[in-house]
């Protein structure tokens, strides 16, 4: 009886750490920043590809939406890479797989 209750709670733990798994990775930062960074860019691209000369002249001859919005582009693209990259690792469980308790000290 005792064996089938630490089963039970060692699949109970099991469960809440991959819950706790895909919670961190939902609210990842990297996946937060990027995700902006890349809708800002695209906006502020878009207004720089169709900005007129007039407001082309007021940045002295510099079309600085296009540019602005290019480097937010590859900015959130990059944190987007690096999620995919690198993704948060899983919770290290403090006892062992196999079901043996570890040594107490």
């Amino acid at each position: 009886m005792s064996d089938n209750s630490e089963r039970d709670l060692q699949r109970e733990v099991t469960e809440l750490q991959q819950k706790s798994t895909t919670a961190a990775r939902l609210f990842d930062i990297r996946l937060i920043i990027g995700g902006l960074f890349v809708v800002y860019g695209i906006i502020v691209t878009i207004a720089g590809i169709t900005a007129s000369d007039a407001e082309i002249d007021k940045a002295v001859g510099v079309n600085i939406n296009l540019w602005t919005g290019l480097g937010m582009l590859i900015l959130g693209l990059f944190f987007l890479a690096w999620i995919w990259l690198r993704p948060l690792a899983a919770p290290v469980p403090d006892t062992p797989a196999d079901g043996a308790t570890p040594p107490k000290e």
